[in-house]
């Protein structure tokens, strides 16, 4: 019997993928607002379409996964910036708020 590790290896780098954006999420929110937004759509636009010319299925779908998490970021940007303004997390004091009067 052969053990395959491909699917264990996809699913913890999707864990750790998820996990990394996390915190850049709530940082990028709060040194610049939802004004990043459009990073995040390149970078996910492009792994996106770097993992359609990868051969390697592993690769493949890890920076598939990457661009989709990149993707799902931009809605939580705008998301954390609702977080912030209901006060679950710290907004900036350094910068504008829009959202302020």
């Amino acid at each position: 019997m052969e053990i395959y590790f491909t699917g264990i290896v996809i699913a913890i780098s999707t864990f750790l993928i998820i996990g990394f954006f996390h915190p850049i999420v709530i940082k990028a929110e709060y040194y610049t607002g939802t004004h990043l937004w459009w990073v995040f759509l390149l970078v996910g636009i492009v792994s996106m379409a770097a993992a359609l010319f990868i051969e390697n299925p592993l690769i493949s779908s890890v920076i598939g996964v990457f661009g989709a998490s990149s993707l799902w970021g931009i809605g939580e940007l705008f998301s954390q910036k609702k977080r912030v303004q209901k006060g679950w997390f710290p907004m900036n004091p350094k910068r504008k708020h829009e959202y302020e009067s």
